[in-house]
């Protein structure tokens, strides 16, 4: 097992069957298989098996893709989604290849080039900053007071529908 960060092998492995719940940090490459309910952040590579369902975002070199991803995947690198893959979120990378039969539902930025791929980037940050303080802001409503029915009503009201 490498101490530092290589390329050619993978120092981290979860199985088949096995399942993380919390935010994973990697010194290296990993291979999962099993289930990972947190974010996982890889200063390497990072492969995803066919089995493995990850709910929580991924920050890689770069990823190869085969199971369920729900959160988003940012690997400057690379990023390639098997057939088996399904990606529920956004991708960020500079370099995307899709085997056929994926499914991606979310916002994918793919630019080679650093200076149009850094303003992509950008702009799409500055929509979901605008958008989530839209939403926020729209989601003041003011519910009426309630009111008890009066005595006419309550004897026509069943036992089960007032509280």
């Amino acid at each position: 097992m490498a101490l530092f960060n290589d390329d050619y092998s993978i120092n981290s492995i979860l199985g088949n069957g096995s399942t993380i719940k919390g935010n994973l940090r990697i010194n290296g490459c990993i291979h999962i298989d099993g289930d990972l309910d947190g974010n996982l952040e890889s200063s390497g590579n990072v492969i995803i098996g066919e089995h493995a369902r990850i709910n929580g975002s991924i920050n890689a070199k770069s990823i190869t893709i085969g199971g369920v991803i729900k959160g988003d995947v940012i690997a400057p690198e690379g990023v390639h989604l098997l057939s088996s893959s399904i990606v529920i979120g956004d991708i960020q990378t500079h370099h995307f290849q899709a085997d056929k039969n994926v499914l991606i539902h979310g916002h994918c930025i793919a630019l080679s080039d650093d200076s149009f791929y850094n303003e992509a980037v950008q702009k799409w940050q500055d929509k979901q900053a605008i958008a989530s303080a839209s939403i926020l802001k729209d989601m003041k409503i003011n519910l009426p007071e309630q009111q008890e029915p009066s005595q006419s009503n309550r004897a026509d009201m069943q036992e089960s529908e007032w509280k």
